[in-house]
């Protein structure tokens, strides 16, 4: 059976549509260049990508619909269905798995009561696994939003849901304040974001993931080389360093460069 044409939004919601959409599109020397802006901004406005939604980013690109929908079920953050108001994503991937990240996304599916990327019966909470952010110096980490909750573990995480579908204000760990899925999905976009403390957000890494650029810029002492076969070492790892492997001392490893042959620096004595 044939599927029907999707229908269109109201001439109001259209039209403030039409003039958003004509703002994003200038941006770009190409006009479909702006197909995944176009989508977010689509999805704003119902929470998800519908149907009407991919017809009228195809009528206002020149696309066709075929075209849209092919980009929009290739990338995880386009929604296909409607969701939560605010998303809540684990991390599953190794660090944060190991960490607890399988532990947490069990136990709040059982909290919940639904499986992965299902809805609670408020429409509060979309639970969903997701791959790695950036943030394994953090682990284990969940998402509300795309903004970050670190060092999580099940009963934060449970007290977490708790407090958003009770409408409490809850505070991302780092980044700017919390807001919607569908604010989310606007400021995606590409429009500011200019509600108070969005501006003078800002994430940033933790000492784990800095170790190495310190090490390369010489402001930390270089770890100490742990010997084969029980061999004693040279010299006494220095203050700090104790928690890193012989791996993270600099090396000249190049084997293209004469002047840096490949392999570690001997030590004096070897």
């Amino acid at each position: 059976m044939p599927q029907l044409p999707a229908p269109d939004y109201p001439a109001d919601v259209r039209a403030r549509l039409e003039a958003d959409a004509k703002k994003i599109i200038a941006r770009y020397p190409g006009s479909r260049s702006a197909l995944l802006p176009l989508l977010h901004l689509v999805q704003s406005e119902e929470g998800h990508v519908s149907r009407t939604g991919m017809r009228f980013c195809a009528e206002m690109l020149d696309l066709t619909t075929a075209e849209v929908t092919a980009v929009a079920t290739f990338y995880t953050m386009y929604r296909r269905k409607p969701s939560g108001e605010y998303q809540v994503g684990v991390c599953t991937n190794t660090l944060c798995a190991v960490m607890g990240g399988d532990a947490i996304f069990e136990e709040l599916k059982e909290h919940l009561g639904v499986g992965n990327n299902e809805t609670t019966e408020d429409g509060k909470v979309t639970l969903e696994h997701i791959e790695c952010n950036a943030a394994c110096d953090f682990a284990p980490v969940v998402m509300v939003n795309w903004e970050f909750f670190d060092n999580q573990t099940p009963e934060s995480a449970k007290q977490l849901v708790d407090d958003l579908r009770a409408g409490e204000p809850v505070s991302p760990t780092r980044g700017a304040p919390l807001c919607t899925y569908k604010e989310t999905a606007r400021i995606l976009a590409g429009f500011p974001d200019e509600r108070p403390g969005a501006v003078e957000a800002t994430g940033g890494a933790g000492p784990a993931s800095l170790i190495g650029l310190r090490l390369a810029k010489g402001e930390a002492a270089p770890a100490r080389v742990v010997h084969p076969r029980g061999e004693a070492p040279h010299d006494r790892p220095q203050p700090g360093s104790e928690h890193l492997s012989s791996h993270d001392a600099p090396q000249k490893t190049s084997a293209s460069d004469p002047d840096n042959p490949a392999g570690p620096v001997a030590e004096e004595g070897e």
